[in-house]
């Protein structure tokens, strides 16, 4: 039954979580630390909206629905009342970290406290909190409207309880869920996905393949959707050499260091869709 979620950060994967979960019939707070992010997340929300019911897979009268299940604020106390809580801010622990020390001080007793952490440790980010066992990720993957695929993940101390209510809770938004038993940096997702970019990464590198052909051999020899190059374009360049950093230093194996190319792209600014280019120009 749906309930009421407080959604933490506005960006592309808040704004998405808040649009599903809403959809849904979720009540949702989506809470960003200025007007100005939180109007670019409710726009992003309405275009989003507009794309489906342009296409007649939602009515008129959803998009004024949905939306009229979505609250904004810039105060985190917001989030007091909220079942479940799913973070969805920047790959920085310390950032993350502050968050979660003020969920633990205002949320109810038995919320679920959900981060969206792409590559980050759940135990880590729990670790700030009084209640770790209600600490669990539930990562979900972009575009979140499209994309079905959500990773529960167990943080060391992760209750039955909280992965039952953060399942429910993602089922009922319409997303299917794989469990990760144990918390290892990047999960499944990230740890599969950051080795064979970083391998894509030096190839073009090196000069052995083009951005465009080596995603043509992912697609066309392996039946990938998008190949990784396009892929971390929509995901963004940032975000990814974030969560292959966290898995390196994590683990100390050399096949997730980031190679050269995608931090000078980042240092550039170049960071794919959201900049205008990347490995490909938009």
């Amino acid at each position: 039954m749906a309930g009421r979620l407080a959604v933490i950060g506005s960006g592309l994967m808040g704004s998405g979580i808040a649009q599903v979960s809403a959809q849904a019939g979720w009540q949702v707070t989506m809470r960003d630390i200025d007007d100005a992010s939180l109007n670019r997340g409710l726009s992003g929300i309405r275009d989003s909206l507009g794309r489906f019911a342009a296409k007649g897979r939602i009515s008129e009268e959803d998009v004024e629905a949905t939306l009229g299940r979505i609250t904004t604020t810039t105060e985190m106390e917001a989030a007091a009342e909220a079942d479940v809580v799913v973070e969805a801010i920047f790959e920085r622990i310390e950032a993350k970290h502050e968050v979660f020390r003020t969920l633990d001080k205002i949320c109810k007793s038995g919320a679920v406290l959900g981060t969206n952490t792409s590559a980050i440790p759940i135990t880590q980010i729990a670790s700030v909190t009084s209640r770790p066992e209600s600490v669990v990720g539930i990562h979900f993957f972009s575009p979140v409207p499209m994309m079905k695929l959500v990773e529960l993940v167990r943080g060391y101390q992760t209750s039955d309880d909280t992965l039952a209510a953060a399942r429910n809770y993602a089922e009922e938004v319409g997303k299917t869920c794989v469990e990760v038993k144990r918390d290892v940096a990047g999960f499944v997702s990230n740890r599969l996905f950051s080795a064979l970019l970083v391998e894509a990464i030096q190839l073009v590198e090196s000069g052995v393949v083009s951005a465009a052909d080596l995603d043509t051999v992912m697609k066309l020899g392996f039946g990938h959707a998008m190949g990784p190059l396009a892929t971390v374009d929509l995901t963004g360049l940032d975000v990814m050499l974030h969560a292959a950093g966290n898995i390196y230093r994590d683990t100390g194996d050399r096949k997730f260091f980031p190679p050269e190319l995608i931090q000078r792209m980042v240092t550039a600014g170049h960071l794919g869709r959201k900049t205008g280019k990347g490995f490909y120009t938009y």
